[in-house]
């Protein structure tokens, strides 16, 4: 199999940046084809080699399609693009679908829908000094080819989300050297996954290719393009690059720990539990409910010990991000296995077939928190007058925006179904309005063993999303074939 070329990959695919504490998401609109193009052909966008000592700062560059039009970039190729990402994350069908109805409705959102969709998005990263990044980044023909229309500033909150959980805990391995062979029949859960989830061009777990825009070497004239792995008649527009999504998710800290606190009767320890059990990890250093042991892996578990939820609820946040197997057929739970049940079927061995497996729908997320932290303590006392709104910009990457965020969001996140429940929705990210014939969606059921299940009703929400956006992730061989190859538009050209 051919290597992956790491100098051709946007950085962010194989990095989190961590180390670069600071960063700041510019959402651009493209004033002017030819001096974005001339921008574009001289922007130090980082690649994913590694380095030693790592760069203090990094720099990444993603598109819309609306922002590929701008850019002069041929309809007929941006046609090719995936359904979703031509759609948009607003689009009034797609937005249903992910929850984002009632206060979460795209009309309210500060960035991402109508007028205010972005061309172009640039990530910027630095160790300290951000700001000089910024203004060596953003130098002539920065304000020619640009405008930029939002800012999504950014905080470091020491590896912890607003709510105070450790974040990015859950993260899948890619198997960038391409040893692994197709895993689409494994029998049990990994975390190693092929690198085509992540990367457009290579196999993804089904052995397949992803589709996206190939093109007949006519016009790649310069030769900008590597060749497509199952074709190699047709030129890969899609090779190294990726779909990345982003979600500004504003958090009510001061509501969240408001609420637990009324259910936890001002008792602190029981407060502390409930929040845990709704997350389905410990506050104090993530580890997963379902282990009793403190030496576990962070990662390194599965649900199996716990059919039942009396560790971590069935409904809790990180059972459905990712159920880990419990949709393998050898592990079948919630209305699988009372199907089984109920129609004397004997369980089928898991070799035999797999439902939705979860390493279908897997995310490599890339976010980051914004606005300022604050203790569950600080969050009960009164809010100060000038209290400013915190939150995470959850940024993911992956292959396929449908079968992967799409799916995770609508089947998994929102559903009133998931896992055999009913009236709930992920107790952190959910909304709390009726959804189709499930008139209640605000509560949140904790089992016990040999005892009744608690039920938390009249959840608010906690979340709730102000912008959000569906961006492609060039290589960087296909940022210089957008910046060379593609025909600028004038600067009077509607883009809207």
């Amino acid at each position: 199999m051919t290597p992956v070329d790491y100098s051709d990959v946007q950085g962010l695919a194989a990095y989190g940046y961590r180390d670069l504490v600071e960063a700041r998401f510019l959402l651009v609109r493209v004033r002017s084809g030819v001096a974005a193009a001339e921008w574009l052909r001289s922007a130090p966008v980082s690649n994913a080699e590694y380095r030693k000592p790592a760069p203090d700062t990094a720099l990444n560059v993603a598109f819309t399609p609306v922002g590929l039009s701008a850019m002069g970039f041929p309809e007929a190729l941006t046609a090719s693009f995936s359904t979703e990402f031509l759609q948009g994350m607003a689009e009034p069908s797609r937005a249903r679908r992910l929850g984002d109805a009632g206060q979460n409705d795209p009309s309210k959102w500060d960035w991402g829908a109508g007028p205010n969709v972005p061309h172009a998005i640039v990530m910027l990263y630095a160790k300290q000094n951000l700001s000089a990044w910024e203004q060596t980044v953003c130098r002539p023909p920065w304000d020619a080819a640009f405008e930029r229309v939002y800012e999504l500033s950014t905080s470091n909150m020491e590896g912890r989300e607003p709510f105070g959980f450790i974040d990015g805990i859950s993260q899948p391995t890619f198997d960038w050297k391409r040893e692994q062979p197709f895993m689409a029949t494994t029998s049990s859960y990994t975390n190693s996954l092929a690198l085509g989830e992540l990367l457009l061009g290579y196999p993804n777990e089904y052995g397949k290719y992803t589709e996206r825009p190939l093109l007949d070497p006519s016009l790649d004239p310069a030769g900008f393009l590597l060749n497509a792995e199952e074709d190699l008649a047709k030129k890969d527009l899609g090779k190294n690059g990726t779909y990345l999504v982003i979600r500004q998710l504003e958090q009510n800290v001061r509501g969240f720990w408001r609420y637990l606190d009324g259910a936890a009767k001002s008792n602190a320890a029981e407060r502390n539990r409930l929040a845990s059990v709704m997350v389905g990890r410990r506050q104090s250093d993530g580890a997963p409910l379902v282990s009793s042991d403190t030496s576990d892996e962070l990662n390194g578990f599965t649900f199996d010990a716990d059919p039942s939820g009396n560790r971590c609820p069935l409904g809790a946040h990180i059972r459905r991000a990712n159920p880990r197997n419990a949709d393998l057929f050898g592990h079948p739970s919630g209305v699988i296995a009372q199907g089984f049940s109920r129609l004397g079927i004997p369980r089928p061995a898991m070799q035999a077939d797999l439902i939705a497996s979860t390493r279908f729908h897997r995310l490599l997320r890339r976010g980051r928190e914004y606005g300022e932290a604050i203790s569950p303590e600080q969050a009960l006392e009164p809010a100060p007058a000038n209290d400013s709104p915190r939150g995470l910009h959850f940024a993911c990457l992956c292959a396929n925006i449908s079968r992967q965020f799409e799916f995770v969001q609508n089947a998994w996140l929102m559903s009133t179904k998931f896992n055999g429940l009913t009236e709930e929705s992920d107790p952190i990210l959910g909304r709390r309005e009726a959804v189709g014939d499930c008139p209640a969606t605000a509560n949140f059921s904790i089992p016990a063993t040999g005892k009744l299940s608690r039920h938390l009703t009249g959840m608010p929400q906690f979340v709730t999303v102000r912008g959000g956006g569906y961006f492609f992730l060039p290589s960087l061989r296909v940022l210089r074939y957008i910046a060379e190859a593609a025909k600028p538009v004038s600067p009077s050209r509607s883009t809207s």
